[in-house]
């Protein structure tokens, strides 16, 4: 068979491999271009190379999937009285890219503006890979009317290509993009978000990094769900967070609840609380490999109400 190609075959068919075998090369270096490296690796082993021996099977599958719009009630302890009932849109890990076209985003966001949220919290991943296409979707999301604004924080992929392009296009499209900071949203509500860490100890002082003055704000935005432990030593009264995806491969308990079937944290996907803080963990609206089960794909439309202290 090999004979019988052409030169030019031989060389379309042996491109993987060479590209794989250039990826492995640069993962092995410590800087950003090894980060980025490493991830196009883990991308390649996990999607590509599956998804050419199923002949495009699971990516033909995972592009017909709905992303669901899930409406959600919290009653929160500390929330203040004057904001009970606001309606935020918790969007996170779009991760656009190959898994998740330009065009697919685009509906993704559609369905937040579907939920005519009075607040945009956006908790990172909004790019995969790679900035460049990205544009429309920012864009998108920074066009939704919000009477409270709309917050974005960086997830560890929104660092990989060029974080500073996705700060550019977050900025540009009107988003309050926090780095470990806090700002004061309209009518008072105070909001804080963090930059991404991936240790405990790590959002723990960006938390404490955020927080200005004596007492804590109303509302936490993290990619990693790590940074509610501290939040909640803290007394912040509601932290959102994204980057599990709920581990995208689940099982369902009693409660109807997924579990991920392999888990990095006990906080993988859904509503926890620690006394009077309460965390809200989204499932994310796309993936790192083409395939979910009983974890779907989810905008969240979080209606949050103020409950007494108990």
């Amino acid at each position: 068979m090999w004979g019988s190609m052409s030169a030019s075959e031989r060389a379309a068919s042996g491109k993987p491999l060479r590209d794989l075998i250039a990826q492995g090369r640069a993962a092995a270096r410590v800087d950003a271009q090894g980060r980025l490296a490493r991830a196009k690796l883990r991308h390649a082993m996990v999607t590509t190379l599956p998804d050419r021996l199923l002949g495009g099977a699971l990516m033909r599958r995972h592009l017909r999937t709905s992303v669901h719009l899930r409406e959600r009630e919290l009653w929160v302890p500390g929330w203040p009285a004057a904001f009970d009932g606001v309606r935020i849109a918790h969007v996170s890990d779009l991760h656009v890219g190959e898994l998740m076209p330009v065009e697919r985003a685009l509906e993704v966001i559609d369905l937040v503006r579907q939920g005519k949220p009075d607040l945009i919290a956006c908790t990172g991943d909004m790019v995969d890979l790679h900035v460049a296409g990205c544009e429309p979707v920012f864009e998108a999301l920074g066009s939704i009317p919000a009477a409270l604004g709309s917050y974005f924080v960086l997830g560890n992929h929104d660092l990989l290509d060029s974080a500073r392009r996705v700060l550019r296009l977050s900025r540009g499209a009107g988003l309050v993009t926090l780095r470990s900071c806090e700002v004061a949203a309209p009518r008072g509500l105070r909001i804080a978000g963090v930059d991404w860490s991936n240790s405990i100890a790590g959002n723990a002082a960006l938390v404490r990094r955020a927080i200005v003055g004596e007492s804590a704000p109303h509302l936490l935005l993290a990619h990693n769900p790590k940074a509610f432990r501290e939040a909640a030593r803290l007394g912040v009264p509601l932290t959102l967070a994204g980057h599990t995806h709920g581990g995208q491969v689940a099982i369902r308990e009693r409660d109807g609840v997924p579990r991920a079937v392999r888990r990095g944290s006990r906080l993988t996907v859904g509503h926890y609380h620690d006394g009077p803080s309460h965390l809200f963990v989204t499932a994310g609206a796309g993936g790192w490999f083409p395939l979910r089960v009983n974890c779907p794909a989810e905008v969240v439309s979080l209606i949050v109400r103020s409950a007494p202290a108990k």
